[in-house]
């Protein structure tokens, strides 16, 4: 164990990836990545993180952006929540740290949307702060550096794998070594066939030793993945159509779609939609199927043609000027694929 520091931190010195959120320390760079980070591959984000970093240079400028621009921007990247954070929390820096990324761990980790991850990381990258960060290559690499097979979603496994890998932290260089064991998990003990063969730590590692390496690290609970059907309807007088910005409690929140009905685990039908609309024509427009980290949606677009549209609820607007709306990329995807909008 005394050498495992510093073995992490000679192979990162070799290996590491020339990123545009290294360039340098700039804490507002730093948390814009970690954020695009979650749940997102790295050469994903990059495009995104340089976009954002193009359209918005100080996190003043993102605070000062419209949220509808903000989502247009992320839209592609999912997990829109992260996105309204971000703007959230980029509107909090503005005003009560006057445009100054706050530097101490407990006020990072008041930010909306930032965790214990993402404050360690924010902190010991930008500002030298001694804490450790725990993503899901830190759980692989320790797990199997020791052949350890506490579940990483029980408490005991959290609570476990939290303290070892504070206690193994280089607090002397903790920005550092924090990206160095985090690149080690993506680069070299990758989920699926790891280069145990090249790695520097294969005459230290128990999980290698055992031969268990490819069993860890373990979970307890398997995430259950529900099925979701959904009708769209496109309504439209032939110049305008009807859309809704959606709620932030359900997937795709703050982003906008159409009018519709959707229900978990079983098909629904299109009838009461034509009951509740009257159309003078109707047609299935496009059908298709859509996975989410939890879903699998099942989706149908349908035309219906109406002589006027009138609605308190839905805002109407040109159909030509769908682009300036963020949308889920499922809709993105319908708008390309489309009969009807391709003929506009």
């Amino acid at each position: 164990m005394a050498n495992f520091s510093s073995l992490i931190q000679d192979w990162f010195r070799q290996n590491e990836r020339n990123l545009p959120w290294r360039e340098n320390k700039n804490p507002y760079f730093i948390w814009l990545s970690e954020i695009m980070l979650q749940q997102t591959r790295v050469d994903q984000a990059t495009n995104y993180f340089l976009a954002f970093k193009e359209k918005y240079p100080t996190i003043s400028d993102l605070a000062n952006a419209p949220e509808d621009e903000v989502l247009n921007l992320w839209q592609g990247l999912g997990y829109y929540s992260r996105a309204r954070n971000l703007h959230a929390t980029a509107k909090i820096v503005h005003e009560k740290y006057d445009g100054v990324f706050p530097e101490d761990y407990k006020s990072i980790l008041a930010l909306k949307g930032v965790g214990e991850y993402t404050a360690a990381a924010i902190g010991s990258i930008a500002f030298g702060l001694p804490y450790a960060v725990v993503d899901g290559n830190v759980y692989r690499v320790l797990s199997r550096y020791l052949n350890f097979d506490l579940p990483i979603d029980s408490t005991e496994g959290i609570k476990h794998f939290k303290a070892l890998a504070q206690e193994l932290l280089d607090t002397s260089n903790s920005g550092n070594y924090n990206q160095a064991i985090m690149e080690f998990g993506a680069l070299q003990c990758t989920p699926k066939n790891p280069d145990c063969e090249n790695c520097p730590l294969n005459v230290s590692c128990e999980g290698l030793a055992q031969k268990n390496q490819l069993n860890l690290p373990v979970k307890a609970k398997k995430t259950k993945v529900r099925k979701r059907f959904i009708n769209y309807v496109v309504l439209t007088d032939g110049e305008h159509t009807l859309i809704k910005k959606r709620g932030t409690k359900d997937i795709w929140g703050g982003l906008y779609d159409f009018p519709g009905n959707d229900q978990f685990d079983k098909s629904i039908g299109i009838m009461d939609l034509i009951e509740a609309y009257k159309p003078q024509k109707h047609y299935l427009d496009r059908e298709l199927n859509h996975v989410l980290s939890h879903q699998k949606l099942k989706v149908k677009f349908w035309i219906f043609e109406v002589e006027k549209l009138i609605s308190t609820e839905y805002e109407k607007v040109k159909i030509d000027s769908m682009d300036n709306f963020p949308m889920p990329q499922l809709l993105v995807k319908y708008l390309k694929a489309s009969n009807f909008f391709g003929n506009l």
